[in-house]
């Protein structure tokens, strides 16, 4: 295998402290989490008083002033455990960021350090129940009122770390008529009157993620709470944009190091497991399968490692992020299948990781903008248009 570059030994022992912290706090009780369908709000709380949130957030607003790489390293072993039900990479690096990049000077004290200690969980709001990859097409409204305030109506669906959510950053349209050019992002906080949740959503994986409907009749959203104050009204489509790089490399990180996790369980069990006298491993079928699988894995971390220089360089492109999300997530897809094969019926049963990977799998290929999406803008770099 070719050794890795990219993480230096501070990078390194911080992995080896958040892989016990995943060890003791959440791999034991991620079973429950499933069956409950959320995480303990304890490990939000628990992450934050070890500095395991918002790490790259300035430490005035409650971050260490870490570089991407530290959430890189927590993204891998997050995915490497399977642990699937843990939103910190979105509320980290995600959330968070938004707040840091476009936030007010207000805006950045009143929330940063209180995402940063797990006081808050954050989450953010896009998908309507007609609006996915299309966020051009959200019918959310934030109609601006005499008094500077908004009124914010309309609904989201699919959002993660929405039950546990105390503040969303919602996508919503502040001018209807002018498309994306009148778009903008609202803070909304918990307990602001006419905000809502709806039920958590069951889904095919990631069953302990808290995935939910959120709510909006008549929410009377502060002028202070416009993300960017009063020069960002209409810019939000952009601040959006801007962050999708970012936001697309971090599937395609969580897809490779699941992959590879895929790969190291099955290897051991064909090893362990006898069919016909000996074992599945000693068949030329599983080592010619897994001999192409950890080749594709291989080839994809390296490009994935390249990506994460870039970005912590600011010069990764959209059209780059989108290669290595669309590539990656289908090669997880593929991973999980065939080691599931390699599994044969036990790769079936809910209680062998690979059958909880092969179902949490299947979604990296949807959010974050459709695989086919990003086939459609990684053909428009080239200059080739559509209709």
């Amino acid at each position: 295998m070719i050794e890795r570059s990219l993480f230096n030994a501070d990078h390194e022992a911080f992995r080896d402290s958040f892989r016990r912290f995943v060890e003791k706090e959440i791999t034991p009780f991620h079973e429950a989490w499933e069956e409950q369908g959320y995480v303990d709000r304890e490990v939000w709380r628990k992450a934050g008083e070890n500095g395991f949130l918002c790490m790259t957030m300035p430490e005035e607003y409650g971050g260490a002033g870490a570089d991407k790489l530290y959430s890189v390293a927590q993204m891998e072993e997050i995915a490497h455990a399977g642990v699937t039900g843990i939103g910190y990479g979105l509320h980290s690096e995600i959330v968070a960021p938004y707040i840091l990049h476009y936030g007010t000077e207000e805006q950045k004290r009143k929330y940063l350090p209180k995402l940063a200690s797990g006081e808050m969980v954050g989450a953010i709001a896009m998908s309507e129940p007609a609006a996915g990859s299309d966020l051009q097409g959200v019918k959310t409204t934030a109609i601006k009122q005499a008094d500077g305030s908004y009124l914010l109506n309309g609904s989201k669906t699919f959002i993660t770390n929405g039950w546990h959510a105390d503040l969303v950053i919602v996508v919503a349209k502040t001018d209807p008529a002018a498309g994306a050019k009148g778009t903008s992002l609202m803070l909304v906080e918990q307990g602001m009157p006419g905000f809502s949740k709806g039920k958590r959503l069951k889904k095919m994986g990631m069953k302990a993620q808290d995935t939910s409907e959120l709510f909006f009749d008549n929410v009377k959203v502060p002028a202070e709470n416009l993300l960017g104050g009063q020069a960002f009204e209409g810019r939000g489509f952009i601040c959006l944009m801007e962050q999708l790089p970012w936001e697309r490399l971090q599937i395609a990180i969580g897809a490779v190091a699941a992959a590879q996790a895929a790969i190291d369980w099955t290897v051991q069990y064909v090893k362990d497991r006898k069919v016909f006298g000996q074992p599945v491993a000693n068949y030329q079928n599983t080592r010619y399968t897994l001999a192409e699988l950890q080749t594709e894995v291989q080839v994809a971390r390296v490009f994935v490692d390249k990506c994460c220089e870039l970005i912590c360089q600011d010069k990764l492109d959209t059209a780059t992020a989108s290669m290595a999300k669309y590539w990656c997530s289908d090669l997880q897809c593929k991973v999980m299948d065939e080691c599931v094969q390699l599994h044969g019926g036990y790769g079936y049963m809910w209680e062998y990781p690979i059958t909880r990977a092969y179902a949490d799998a299947r979604v990296q290929r949807i959010y974050g903008g459709t695989n086919e999406i990003m086939k459609e803008v990684i053909s428009r770099g080239m200059g080739l248009g559509g209709r």
